[in-house]
């Protein structure tokens, strides 16, 4: 099943390095309308079909919180940097966040011959990194891509 495969890559990334996989201390709201925690979980949410996945994870790391698009920008060069090494097709940016800003990466992740999209917002929570991260298959998620991709680029917080 899909979720399943999501699953696995996730993990798998984490192990390549492109994300990590720890506990988080505070959960994501209700993204969407007809999404559904997975397992419960409120930190990992899926729509209807089970073919958009999203993640809210937060760290022990610190991270900065950028006051200006140019800071924000600098890191976004640093994190595309970083990320062409372990996945394809990446583009990163800065995005407002009311008065601070996020960074936005946007990337391919292949595993077992299927390819994944990836959006992953990164914030400044009080000092500490978090994430929120979407992903779906290339193909088949027509339905729950634009919402899913829409709500991580202007509305998560």
């Amino acid at each position: 099943m899909f979720r399943s495969s999501v699953f696995q890559w996730v993990r798998a990334l984490a192990w390549a390095g492109a994300v990590t996989l720890p506990g988080s201390a505070h959960a994501l709201i209700v993204p969407m309308p007809g999404w559904v925690p997975v397992n419960g979980d409120a930190n990992i949410w899926t729509d209807s079909t089970g073919k958009c996945v999203m993640r809210e994870e937060r760290y022990g790391q610190a991270f900065p919180t950028f006051r200006s698009p140019e800071d924000a920008r600098t890191f976004a060069l640093k994190l595309q940097t970083s990320l062409d090494a372990r996945v394809d097709a990446v583009v990163t940016q800065p995005v407002d966040r009311a008065g601070s800003w996020g960074v936005l990466a946007a990337y391919d992740y292949v595993q077992a011959g299927a390819t994944y999209r990836v959006s992953q917002l990164y914030l400044s929570d009080r000092g500490i990194l978090r994430t929120i991260t979407g992903s779906s298959a290339t193909t088949g998620a027509d339905a729950c891509v634009n919402a899913m991709r829409d709500f991580i680029r202007y509305l998560a917080n």
